[in-house]
């Protein structure tokens, strides 16, 4: 029996055109799934409506077709993909595994005050489970949000190999606790969407910057609960800016200059250890040879 092909994909946020860092994304994960015979496939994570730019998504695409990136399905939104992160939400709640929440972020923030639990400046609070039918659930106040029940103890402790990064572990119950599936504002939460589709979409393996690489143990509990298949993960490194931070838009990223595209090509390549190829290079072939060079085993750790 043959395997089944490998399946890979690059899953923009609309909030803006594509910058340096979330190039070095796009062409991992292409490269990736070249390597190994496989399809790639391109999904617009547009969940988060109010973050989202009119026509950036458009701008996304444009941008990966100039650099040779070109999804081997058609584009997917997930803004039109609700009834079945719906469905997924309604299989957890069946199973007791999701519950409303009333809790606030300041209810959340009371509540690990009141436990003696320190509060991390810039980190977002584990969830104390407040709100858990065992513990007396709502208790009269209106549902908010719907959170998955991660459990306690060793279920709730996942560990999987970052093709890069290598083994990792996280004790979700501690260090993040119950996380939203349903925001309060009735938008869908980026970890059930990306599962959902995930799985919708056949993708096997997982290639995506490593500041995401925090979600995987969230996610792995989410595919557990929902009996679909978990991909392999691999976490490339980060483009950062003049200040040391993560290049990204909140941080000013400016948007790709296209002109040439091989120039943007050969700076996302060289963060991910792949030669740079002279400027009269033609795109195709310039993948091509990346391509082989991924096969070899780049120092990204593919």
């Amino acid at each position: 029996m043959r395997p089944e092909p490998c399946v890979g994909r690059f899953a923009p946020s609309p909030t803006g055109p594509l910058h340096a860092g979330s190039l070095v994304a796009a062409l991992a994960s292409w490269l990736h799934a070249r390597a190994r015979g496989g399809h790639w496939l391109v999904r617009i994570e547009d969940v988060d409506t109010p973050r989202c730019v009119p026509g950036a998504d458009q701008t996304i695409l444009q941008q990966l077709a100039a650099c040779g990136l070109h999804s081997d399905a058609p584009v997917v939104w997930q803004s039109q993909r609700a009834a079945l992160y719906q469905a997924a939400l309604n299989r957890l709640i069946e199973q007791g595994r999701a519950y409303a929440c009333a809790c606030s972020r300041k209810d959340v923030e009371a509540a690990l005050l009141a436990l003696g639990l320190p509060l991390e400046r810039h980190q977002a609070a584990p969830y104390p489970g407040t709100c858990r039918p065992e513990r007396g659930g709502l208790q009269g106040r209106a549902g908010r949000a719907w959170r998955l029940h991660v459990g306690e103890g060793p279920a709730a402790h996942v560990q999987w190999r970052d093709e890069r990064l290598g083994m990792q572990e996280q004790a979700v119950d501690e260090e993040v606790g119950d996380f939203v599936l349903k925001r309060a504002d009735g938008l869908w939460a980026y970890q059930l969407a990306v599962v959902v589709d995930d799985a919708a979409q056949g993708i096997t393996q997982v290639v995506r910057g490593q500041d995401l690489a925090d979600n995987t143990a969230r996610q792995i509990l989410l595919q557990r609960a929902l009996g679909l298949p978990t991909p392999t993960y691999l976490h490339t490194p980060l483009v950062l800016g003049n200040n040391g931070e993560k290049l990204s838009k909140q941080n000013g990223a400016q948007a790709l200059d296209l002109r040439e595209p091989l120039t943007a090509l050969n700076q996302a390549a060289a963060v991910l250890g792949l030669s740079p190829l002279p400027r009269q290079t033609p795109v195709v072939q310039a993948l091509q040879v990346w391509v082989a060079q991924w096969q070899q085993g780049s120092p990204t750790g593919a």
